[in-house]
């Protein structure tokens, strides 16, 4: 007999896969900023309208897939979506205007907002009582996602040309055949006979005030982050530095969270979230300023340390809302990963429109601050219980 206290190791890494092929994929699309920049002769407005649509579909509809993933016993949205990032991201290298790669690009992002509630859902099903690392395990799929999808695509575009980036889809493809042999059927949460009002209820019930005050520190941080990622690569490439640096850039700041991400689940489990937020969000400011004004080669550094701290309280907010709001897991977990992602990088084409007025590195100095601000949120939150 299955002892419910442990972690069913084969699940979580199968979910974990999952996680990770689909946002290897949709992570091509900030480093190849600069490229599309240069293709379409694109202004900085018009970069922040693609991130901000990416950010929309991928995340901000992600409560909708969780709504529906807790109400039905189906493999569309775990499986599915993946299948639609795989096939229509790499087909931004051959989208004859800006109004194809929009579309190519919303495609994607679709597939990635379907996946991401129903597996994190089905995580804390698996994970027994080690919640906090196994979320962090999960986590780590999407960060190493994000850390070496950058570096993968870079190195194509450069060795081969933006169009050669179609052929990429033939590696997803082949995790996908893998996949659909070994990812059960989600289990449910029982509120097939609730409507959307009556789910919420029976969800956050009592705990609504505390969700809604996490969900908003994981907005702020969201959109401080998706800020600087999406505008470096644009700011270091009008400075001078090759695509493949740009990429190594895209790849260290993911590859970061995931040791922070790790870090944090288990020390989580130990010691409660609130320290591991106080910690992350203090020491994030100063790893902005570091990333903005040190130079040459100390960039690479500072993205580092960036990614460390900002990623770090990722997979606890998530962990967290699970703890709160145990009835329904695939949605609570869409509010912190999806809607809150989603939110922060809806203000990406604001963000534009400012660099495209003041220049980039003020507009994100002033950025900076948010993080060090929100430790006045985190104060509010309820301890692990």
């Amino acid at each position: 007999m299955t002892d419910p206290s442990k972690a069913d190791v084969k699940m979580i890494f199968a979910l974990t896969l999952v996680h990770f092929i689909g946002d290897f994929y949709i992570s091509f699309v900030n480093p190849l900023l600069p490229v599309f920049v240069n293709k379409f002769s694109l202004t900085l407005t018009q970069v922040g309208l693609i991130a901000g649509i990416s950010r929309i579909l991928a995340f901000v509809v992600q409560p909708c897939a969780g709504y529906i993933a807790d109400h039905y016993r189906t493999r569309l949205f775990v499986l599915g979506g993946p299948l639609l990032s795989i096939i229509f991201i790499p087909l931004v290298g051959i989208a004859p205007g800006f109004l194809w790669l929009i579309l190519f690009i919303s495609l994607g992002s679709i597939g990635s907002s379907m996946l991401h509630p129903q597996t994190a859902g089905m995580i804390s099903h698996y994970s027994g009582r080690h919640s906090g690392f196994s979320m962090s395990v999960f986590n780590v799929g999407g960060t190493l996602a994000f850390g070496m999808g950058p570096l993968f695509i870079t190195y194509v575009v450069y060795s081969y040309g933006l169009t050669a980036s179609p052929f990429t889809m033939i590696i997803g493809l082949s995790v996908m055949v893998l996949l659909f042999r070994i990812v059960p059927l989600p289990a449910g949460e029982g509120l097939k006979h609730l409507g959307l009002i009556g789910s919420i209820k029976d969800v956050l019930g009592t705990v609504w005030k505390p969700i809604v005050l996490l969900w908003l520190v994981m907005v702020l941080r969201s959109f401080v982050g998706q800020s600087f990622m999406t505008f470096i690569p644009v700011l270091y490439t009008k400075e001078g530095f090759s695509l493949v640096s740009i990429g190594t850039m895209m790849a260290l700041f993911p590859i970061a969270g995931a040791f922070s991400g790790l870090l944090a689940g288990h020390l989580s489990d130990r010691i409660g979230y609130k320290p591991i937020f106080y910690a992350a969000y203090a020491l994030t400011t100063p790893s902005l300023y570091m990333l903005l004004f040190l130079p040459g080669t100390w960039v690479y550094v500072s993205v580092f340390l960036t990614g460390f701290f900002i990623l770090a309280a990722m997979p606890l907010g998530v962990a967290m809302a699970q703890e709160l709001a145990p009835r329904g897991k695939s949605m609570v977990a869409s509010l912190m990963m999806g809607l809150a992602f989603g939110t922060g990088g809806m203000m990406a084409p604001f963000i534009g429109k400012l660099a495209d007025i003041f220049s980039i590195r003020p507009v994100l100095a002033f950025l900076a601050m948010i993080p060090l601000l929100t430790i006045g949120l985190i104060f509010f939150l309820p301890e692990k219980r």
